[in-house]
């Protein structure tokens, strides 16, 4: 035991990864319906290998923790701004029914089992994991008049003992109510919802799993063989492309020969012409009058797919078919569009569909055709695979700048806290990035990883910290706190749920449970329904009602301490 004690003290970041490692595998264990998961196995362990006396520094739990939330709140920004409207209301109302709920549990537990005022304030600190709490009681029991400094010093000692009991399960307890036991009851699949809801945001476009992918392709190529009656016979292949949008022939093939697509070709009867485009259109198009043919297994048509920023003032405000026309003369092959990107989101492909500023707009074709005319039309998208450092390092400092700023409300200090700073600013940013797409690059994949990363070192540090101090205090004080905070921990959460579900109406399964980890600022529970979602979806309800949580459950302190000591 000392050796692993030694380990730990040399290098307590070993003790760190120790715990990811059995947590997630831990995670993994699935007894029935119910899967334990990475963020819940990883706190357990914590609490185990915390036995050790790791010593982390806490700032190490604060920037990954601030991370993750940068990274949710990038993934979901675009989503979050466009969702907002007079059903966010409801939302804001669930989280005060959440933290009301919480502050007449403590205040119940407090007379019914004869607690002091700074054992009540540590009971609703750990049993509604809201750490602020125990800086704004603290502050309020320093000032009660016709109290002894003695007696003062003891009640600021029970906030820290009623907090280290209850935390444990505080932050547990929602985890379970939010990945397991509401939609168990509920029979909700979290997955399932999550993807219906994502199909929703997205207008329709699904969202795919690992492994899946959308077997019917937006681009196809088709071949034709004219005949004699096709109206084809006789054109060059630039007044056909010409008159094409989102399909074009890129291949003319004669006597089993490919030949030179320029424009000077005339078409005539027998050849076998490759349109290639949008599969709709294609499915519709009158050029492709004839018979299909199978092209032989070796053909290659080589094309490239290029987004390009719309910034040329000669053609915002013009149609797509304007553009076209404009652009495309002197292609050797046709160039045509096969997606408009507004906002984030795709946009139905017409004629007459108006280009904005900072719309994208994809074009595919042979390069050298599209390096003739991209200029025309902006500036080509930056990489998606490339992270904009510049505006990823603005982001965080700019969430932590926000994080810094605290005000007082009825004489009581409130610190927005660096995880809502950065929250607000990763929200801004993946706003930002939707809006002007070549600034503020940070690629899905980048985005995951700091995401998953950053919340299991937040978890493990949480376990590791919280471990020895917890397990000590419930050995002095027995179990009776411990339960209080079950109770703390559990009665809030399924009287909102009820609330919010038959009476304000959230019966979406993704938003309500949102509204349940937001509501509870538990963010663990968050981070468990997103690992359970494999999407943003829970982003906004979370986010809306985080906020508001944060700021009342900061200062149910001094008024837990007010209550008690005045009765």
């Amino acid at each position: 035991m000392h050796i692993i004690e030694n380990l730990f003290a040399i290098s307590p970041y070993i003790a760190l990864f120790i715990t990811l490692a059995l947590g997630y595998a831990v995670g993994k264990i699935t007894i029935g319906r119910f899967v334990l998961g990475g963020v819940a196995g990883t706190l357990l362990m914590g609490v185990l290998i915390g036995q050790f006396g790791v010593q982390i520094d806490p700032g190490v739990k604060t920037i990954f923790f601030a991370l993750f939330i940068y990274a949710v709140g990038y993934q979901g920004g675009p989503q979050f701004f466009s969702a907002l409207n007079f059903k966010t209301i409801n939302i804001l109302l669930s989280a005060v029914v959440m933290t009301v709920t919480g502050l007449v549990c403590v205040l119940a537990a407090a007379k019914f089992f004869d607690l002091d005022s700074g054992t009540a304030a540590g009971l609703a600190a750990g049993g509604l994991t809201q750490s602020a709490i125990i800086g704004t009681a603290g502050d309020a029991i320093a000032k009660l008049g016709g109290v002894t400094e003695e007696a003062k010093s003891l009640m600021q000692t029970n906030v820290a003992v009623g907090y280290a009991v209850t935390y444990i399960f505080g932050s547990l307890g929602p985890i379970l109510m939010v990945s397991w036991l509401i939609p168990s009851v509920m029979k909700w699949d979290i997955r399932e919802e999550a993807l219906k809801l994502a199909d929703k945001l997205s207008t329709g476009k699904p969202e795919l799993a690992p492994g899946e992918f959308n077997a019917i392709t937006d681009l196809v190529s088709r071949a034709y063989e004219l005949d004699s009656q096709s109206q084809l016979i006789g054109k060059n292949i630039q007044e056909v492309n010409r008159d094409l949008l989102d399909v074009a022939i890129e291949m003319v093939t004669r006597d089993g020969q490919t030949i030179e697509t320029n424009k000077s070709v005339a078409l005539q009867v027998g050849d076998v012409i490759v349109l290639t485009g949008r599969r709709q259109t294609i499915a519709s198009n009158a050029a492709a009058e004839g018979h299909e043919v199978t092209l032989p297994a070796q053909t290659s048509l080589i094309e490239e797919n290029r987004q390009l920023v719309a910034k040329n003032a000669k053609f915002i405000g013009k149609t797509l078919a304007q553009i076209k026309a404009e652009t495309n003369r002197d292609a050797r092959r046709g160039v045509y569009i096969t997606d408009v990107i507004r906002g984030g989101n795709s946009q139905l492909i017409t004629p007459d569909l108006v280009v904005h500023k900072d719309d994208i707009i994809q074009l595919t074709g042979s390069a050298i055709d599209i390096n003739r005319v991209e200029k025309n039309i902006g500036k080509r998208l930056s990489s998606a695979f490339a992270t904009d450092y510049v505006f990823f390092g603005i982001g965080m400092v700019a969430g932590l700048l926000i994080g810094l700023i605290h005000f007082e409300i009825a004489g009581i200090p409130v610190t927005i806290g660096s995880g809502a700073g950065c929250l607000i600013s990763g929200l801004f940013m993946g706003w930002l990035r939707s809006r002007k797409p070549n600034i503020a690059t940070l690629p899905l994949g980048a985005t995951n990883f700091i995401r998953d990363f950053g919340l299991a070192v937040f978890v493990g540090i949480v376990g590791l910290q919280a471990g020895p101090q917890a397990i000590d205090t419930v050995k002095e004080h027995g179990l009776t706190l411990l339960f209080l905070g079950m109770a703390v921990t559990i009665i809030p959460q399924i009287v909102s749920f009820i609330f919010n579900y038959y009476v304000l109406n959230i019966r979406n399964p993704i938003e309500a449970l949102g509204c349940i980890s937001g509501g509870r600022s538990a963010n663990p529970a968050f981070a468990a329904l997103l690992e359970k979602a494999g999407n943003a979806t829970p982003v906004f309800s979370f986010t809306v009602t985080y906020a508001i949580a944060n700021v009342l459950l900061t200062l149910w302190g001094p008024i837990i301490v007010g209550i008690i000591s005045a009765s």
